[in-house]
């Protein structure tokens, strides 16, 4: 797997790095998303990247340890959660006789050789009434139909240079493949769900959050005569809010799984 690492070390991207303003956002719902369905006091994090979701995850663990390939991205979570234990390895190669109440496998299965074996390597860090959550980014989300309708992507199955050569994807996912890799895995589905309703791109979203119209006076999204608000903080409220009505839509989709 050494050479498998070393790839996974190559791509520069983190959620700090990349379109910071909407991956805020959207790390943060990520999280409460987690928070909302997450079982006892012990936590798993693979791949746990640069800290920034497990830093907010330790708040409400008093147990956490995370797992990534790259070291570079460790030594920033190490600094964020001191508290925390990290390991750097594949998940593939990770090896611990402990067992987790929560596991939480974010945006990892998109990047992985086989998605299938390593859900159930995954699987069996699992206590007997552990939960694991798996988020991947939704290959159907309202923003790439919309590209496809529009001649920017030929398939919403297709990977985009960035995907590849930046985040490092092999594969995109629907709620469908997600729940066949996971049923091949021989796992129980318990819930699914969407997070974030996303209309535009990624890049888009950021510039957005970065320069849109929040202020009443500008006609954008502020409410006339209303007191003040933080405008771009409702609006992200709103879209994770409406992304539970329309996971279909959602920017990532998601699964609560056990063991069978």
């Amino acid at each position: 797997m050494n050479e498998e690492k070393q790839r996974q070390e190559s791509f520069p991207w983190t959620r700090s790095g990349y379109h910071s303003e909407y991956n805020h956002f959207l790390a943060h719902y990520k999280v409460q998303s987690c928070l909302e369905h997450r079982r006892g006091t012990r936590l798993l994090d693979v791949a746990c990247g640069d800290g920034l979701m497990t830093a907010e995850f330790a708040r409400h663990f008093p147990r956490v340890v995370g797992v990534d390939a790259s070291g570079r991205h460790l030594a920033e979570a190490r600094a964020r959660v001191p508290g925390a234990e990290f390991h750097e390895c594949l998940i593939e190669d990770f090896a611990t006789d402990e067992r987790f109440d929560s596991v939480f496998m974010l945006d990892l299965l998109e990047h992985v050789i086989d998605p299938v074996a390593v859900l159930r390597k995954v699987a069996g860090f699992l206590a007997e009434d552990g939960i694991l959550i798996v988020h991947v980014p939704n290959a159907l989300a309202v923003n790439r139909r919309l590209a496809v309708l529009m001649g920017t992507l030929e398939s919403c199955e297709e990977l985009s240079p960035f995907d590849i050569n930046v985040a490092g994807h092999r594969r995109s996912y629907s709620m469908q493949t997600l729940s066949r890799d996971l049923e091949a895995a021989g796992l129980r589905i318990e819930a699914t769900g969407g997070i974030f309703y996303k209309m535009l791109s990624t890049p888009q979203m950021d510039w957005f959050l970065k320069n849109g119209l929040w202020q009443e006076g500008g006609f954008g999204w502020g409410r006339v005569g209303a007191e003040p608000r933080d405008w771009k903080a409702e609006f992200c409220r709103a879209s994770y809010e409406l992304g539970k009505e329309r996971p279909e839509d959602c920017n990532i989709i998601y699964a609560c799984v056990t063991r069978r």
